[in-house]
């Protein structure tokens, strides 16, 4: 973590985690026995890792090039490597499995909460039964929290560079584990993610409303640095009415935007680490500061930190210590503004209040 290790502070800091992509914790020990598990070969385009060291060396490399945007085309981009990574996940028990590594990783990191991003279209497209998905993630959803402590409300994305018509039916294929009348209770939320790269949240805007009439939560993913993100945020914000922006740093541009988040009570679920790989330390860390002393509500969160150099929730938010020169105080408080934000109970948000009053700032 750029020679950094993590402060007692922030390690024994009780977390909230709202922007983190389940497939983006496939750790390679896992995915390795899932490979072996289900005879499924490890490769990423037309590369095969024979070996466990093969596979480890893997992540070594540093995914951070947009081809989209004139990055390398020569190497797998993130993307690549993060689909890859689900080709080893076929049946309910992976599904499972993988949502229980995190949430054991979770108690690990202090974390209390969790809002975890999952999609079924990137593995039905593989043959993979829906309810496959939802029931491995459902069980985990009960079992974390029986077992390690950890709540967990899931948010359903639609694939945003896959054509809308099939979000839609990926939406009404899963919405009986949404948390709505009579659902199971999975999901609680819906969210775009994937490659936005000329795919605006405009495109998805009657999937949204549907969501808020089912009585669903909303967030978008508006990446940092991405083509025509400023529109992304405006469409956000002003035409589509989310609860939340993943991302949203560029916010920091345009001053309608800053009001606008302030206006509608729009937070932002930021990843330092992902934009610290493209970004300069001195032009990115001192927008954290910026964002508070303009009033801008938002909270620290990993992303998918197996394929961003194993850098998790303690991870960025120890970048953000460190490198925003924020203090204890202010380190607390975004903790608190991910209390604020997240979509939890209000006895499970009670119960994290009150351990972070207890935090020693001095």
């Amino acid at each position: 973590m750029n020679g950094h290790s993590i402060t007692p502070f922030i390690a024994s800091l009780p977390k909230v985690e709202l922007h983190i992509h389940i497939e983006g914790t496939l750790q390679p020990a896992l995915r390795w026995k899932l490979a072996q598990r289900n005879n499924v070969p490890l490769k990423v385009r037309d590369k095969v890792y024979r070996t466990y060291e093969e596979l480890l060396d893997s992540y070594k490399v540093i995914y951070n090039h947009r081809p989209e945007l004139g990055g390398r085309k020569d190497v797998p981009s993130f993307l690549e490597a993060y689909f890859a990574g689900c080709e080893v996940l076929l049946k309910e028990d992976d599904f499972y499995d993988l949502a229980m590594d995190y949430l054991s990783r979770c108690r690990a990191m202090n974390v209390r909460y969790a809002e975890p991003f999952f999609d079924i279209q990137a593995h039905t497209r593989r043959g993979v039964a829906a309810d496959a998905v939802l029931n491995g993630y459902l069980r985990a959803q009960k079992d974390g929290a029986e077992k390690y402590g950890v709540r967990s409300n899931w948010i359903f994305c639609f694939l945003r560079d896959e054509p809308v018509d099939e979000g839609e039916a990926a939406y009404d294929a899963a919405l009986p584990w949404a948390a709505v009348k009579g659902g199971k209770g999975l999901f609680h939320a819906v969210g775009l993610a994937s490659n936005a790269y000329e795919r605006p949240i405009l495109l998805f805007k009657n999937a949204f409303e549907r969501a808020r009439r089912d009585g669903l939560h909303t967030t978008t993913h508006c990446d940092f640095g991405q083509k025509d993100t400023h529109e992304h945020i405006r469409q956000a914000i002003f035409e589509v009415g989310v609860e939340r922006i993943d991302h949203g740093l560029d916010v920091l541009d345009r001053e309608e935007l800053v009001a606008g988040l302030k206006k509608r009570n729009v937070g932002l679920t930021l990843c330092p680490h992902a934009y610290h790989r493209r970004t300069a330390t001195e032009v990115l860390f001192p927008k954290l500061r910026q964002l508070l002393d303009r009033g801008v509500q938002y909270c620290i969160n990993s992303d998918d930190p197996v394929y961003m150099h194993d850098v998790w929730v303690d991870g960025n938010m120890e970048k953000a210590y460190y490198y925003g020169g924020l203090s204890k105080a202010e380190m607390v408080q975004l903790s608190r503004n991910a209390v604020d934000m997240c979509w939890a109970d209000d006895e499970v948000k009670k119960g994290i209040y009150a351990e972070l009053d207890a935090v020693d700032v001095d």
